[in-house]
């Protein structure tokens, strides 16, 4: 079985729009073809006709059984109409988790603003997810998306769920001891790369993850994920087959972990 915990439906590309349904069909022929069992969508910190809102993504992926959503709320721009929307999702349980896009936004995952969606989060026991690391844009800020900032978050809220997105990367050794350190914090595995791995690069990150398991332990704390359609599937998974783990540490990583993490009833994907 494998779970992908980072998708989107954005149109990264914006030369002309495209629809929530035709960006649903890419993902879904996607994931057939690369036997992926159920994937996890991420709403956007902004909201255009390139990047559907958190609403459109809930109504849009009704019905799939293989489908689920992660909203995304901006720093910026959130508001108490936000935060009762999100409320509702969650009570009903229309979404998975929350993610939040520090580097791309000026803030730093600790900040007092998020308070009362942190609170929401460990009363609902969903997961809230952090972009970390590099930026896809040149305009991101990376100093506020560096994993140790999340270590603060990690102690003030120890029932906290947190995932790490993308290990932090470049700062994969920084991400390893914050997940080392902090048992509710996981980190994924999404978006190392634009596009396809080629071999050079493969062979770097394969040895950083494996490191990074070797040092942090049996890996219950890493999430499969690719940041499709930025990430090709087929090249992930390629890469993951290539990691030299034993076939039950795989397993944890590619569907077990966020089975659990984000309460993904496997038996209905069968």
């Amino acid at each position: 079985m494998i779970i992908d915990v980072h998708t989107h439906i954005n149109n990264y590309h914006e030369d002309k729009v495209t629809s929530i349904n035709e960006s649903l069909d890419l993902l879904t022929k996607n994931m057939n073809e690369n036997n992926v069992d159920y994937a996890l969508i991420l709403s956007s910190y902004k909201v255009n006709e390139h990047r559907p809102s958190t609403k459109q993504v809930v109504e849009a992926v009704k019905g799939y059984k293989n489908l689920g959503v992660v909203a995304g709320i901006s720093y910026l721009h959130y508001n108490y109409k936000d935060v009762i929307e999100i409320s509702k999702y969650l009570s009903e349980g229309h979404i998975k988790g929350l993610k939040f896009y520090p580097g791309y936004e000026p803030f730093y995952p600790n900040d007092i603003r998020f308070k009362l969606i942190y609170e929401m989060a460990i009363e609902y026991d969903v997961p809230v997810m952090f972009h970390s690391g590099d930026t896809y844009a040149p305009t991101g800020k990376v100093k506020y998306s560096h994993p140790l900032h999340i270590d603060d978050l990690a102690v003030d809220y120890p029932d906290l769920k947190i995932v790490i997105c993308h290990v932090g990367n470049p700062w994969i050794k920084d991400c390893m001891e914050v997940v080392y350190k902090n048992k509710n914090v996981f980190a994924d595995i999404s978006g190392l790369v634009l596009g396809d791995f080629n071999e050079k690069f493969e062979r770097y990150m394969k040895k950083e993850i494996e490191e990074m398991i070797t040092y942090a332990g049996d890996p219950k704390y890493l999430l499969y994920g690719t940041d499709w359609p930025i990430s090709n599937m087929k090249s992930y998974l390629k890469f993951m087959n290539q990691l030299d783990l034993a076939e039950e540490k795989k397993e944890l990583i590619l569907w077990k972990n966020a089975a659990e993490l984000f309460k993904i009833n496997v038996n209905d994907l069968k």
